[in-house]
């Protein structure tokens, strides 16, 4: 007697690309650039990505959050963007332009502060940036973009009831030509 399958538990999620540039950034570390010499000025990094999740269920769906940081006029590193973006559920290709901002102080005592100490106000945990509490009472000031491109698999997420085929995609059936009257 064969043995049946077993149904999955769990499905997979498979995330791997790059963050590839960023516009309107003024510098970056983590991976160093420096601006491009091209009337773009972009920032190229290419660093890649290569993530797999696994879950029983699509709660709490991931996203890629990014900071950049870059440094001052004091050769101090401080955060020049923060940004975040959700993985695509889709299998594919995909690319995305993040939005990227920075805190602001909410006084004028505190941005002079702030200038003359070298210090600007960044978050102590960059995961703030993916949750939606709190962010309304945040003061931000828009600060470029950075580019992602990644390719998305899943696997077992169809056995689990979840249908993730893009919404353009039609079914089609192949027929032998033969069409009864």
């Amino acid at each position: 007697m064969a043995a049946a399958a077993a149904t999955p538990t769990v499905f997979l999620l498979m995330v791997n690309g790059q963050i590839e540039s960023a516009q309107g950034l003024e510098e970056g570390i983590s991976q160093i650039t420096s601006k491009n010499r091209d009337a773009q000025q972009a920032l190229v990094w290419n660093f890649p990505i290569d993530i797999t999740f696994k879950s029983t269920n699509p709660s709490g769906w991931p996203q890629i959050v990014v900071s950049v940081y870059g440094p001052d006029l004091f050769g101090n590193d401080v955060v020049r963007g923060y940004g975040a973006v959700h993985v695509p559920f889709t299998p594919g290709s995909h690319r995305r332009t993040i939005p990227m901002f920075v805190p602001e102080s909410t006084s004028k005592l505190q941005k002079i502060t702030s200038w003359l100490m070298g210090r600007h106000p960044e978050f102590t945990d960059p995961k703030v940036v993916a949750q939606g509490e709190g962010r309304e009472v945040i003061t931000v000031r828009s600060q470029g973009f950075v580019t992602i491109s990644f390719n998305v698999v899943t696997k077992d997420m169809k056995k689990l009831g979840y249908d993730v085929s893009p919404s353009d995609m039609h079914s089609v059936s192949l027929t032998d030509g033969i069409h009864n009257h």
